[in-house]
């Protein structure tokens, strides 16, 4: 058949057929399915909700477009979106992450994506938890305080050694994760990895003249972190949370109080 001097055929009607088929699964397999925990700490429950995905979608755009066009009630806390202000921390498939940092097109098609709160912390209402006791931790720390008469230079390896510490943004992932606050809830015991991060970065600091070794082990529990590196895994930082600070508080305080030798030393010398 010729049609206007071109030949056409039932090839491209097939083909016409196809390409039409294959837009049409294509707009069904960007759809996604989320179990969102809706509720309180006395009840709840995971309630699923499906969402049209758009290209460079995270987690938190499609809580967002719950909000905007299914669940209006949907309490979540954000502000950043920029994976900056620590705010919209959560448990994406049983793994403390940040919703805006968490892509969608990094989970598989068609299988549901489960947000629930952070499980550490008691619930307020959806993925809102209470995170008030970490900073009633934070108050008991004692702060920097200049050394008497400190010359105020260093070494720049002084300053990236605590500039690390310094790019915490309060996420609480670490602490969320924590088995010895997650599982054994010693919250009265233990001030958790982000704590223990604070407390690196002023004894580490060149100028600070505070000795921290006796909260560290009365206060802050850090006897009771047995390094698995877990809050290191779920840091959005990258903060090498075990091996440049939670280690070398160990250390410190095991030559403060368990090194006999030190020990001996310090009854000679009268030195602490």
């Amino acid at each position: 058949m010729t049609v206007g001097g071109v030949s056409t055929g039932g090839g491209a009607v097939v083909a016409l057929n196809a390409a039409e088929k294959q837009k049409a699964e294509s707009q069904h397999a960007r759809e996604a399915i989320l179990h969102v925990y809706r509720g309180d700490a006395a009840n709840g429950q995971e309630v699923e909700y499906r969402v049209p995905i758009e290209p460079g979608m995270v987690v938190l755009d499609a809580i967002h477009w719950i909000q905007a066009h299914q669940a209006p009630d949907l309490a979540v806390r954000w502000n950043c979106k920029a994976a900056k202000c620590g705010s919209c921390s959560a448990e994406v498939n049983g793994k403390p992450a940040l919703m805006c940092k968490s892509r969608m097109e990094h989970f598989p098609a068609g299988v549901p994506i489960r947000v629930r709160p952070m499980k550490t912390f008691p619930i307020v209402k959806d993925l809102v938890t209470d995170v008030s006791w970490n900073y009633e931790v934070n108050k008991r720390i004692p702060g920097f305080t200049p050394k008497k008469d400190a010359n105020w230079r260093w070494q720049q390896s002084d300053v990236d050694r605590v500039q690390e510490f310094r790019k915490c943004i309060e996420c609480f992932l670490c602490q969320d994760v924590c088995h010895v606050l997650r599982t054994h809830e010693l919250k009265h015991q233990f001030a958790g990895p982000r704590f223990l991060v604070r407390i690196a970065g002023l004894e580490m600091h060149p100028m600070d003249g505070v000795d921290r070794a006796q909260f560290l082990r009365d206060h802050a529990g850090i006897g009771l972190c047995n390094i698995t590196k877990c809050c290191s895994e779920v840091c959005p930082e990258s903060i090498h949370i075990t091996d440049n600070a939670i280690i070398p508080l160990k250390e410190r305080v095991v030559d403060r109080f368990y090194d006999p030798i030190a020990m001996v030393w310090r009854t000679i010398t009268g030195k602490k």
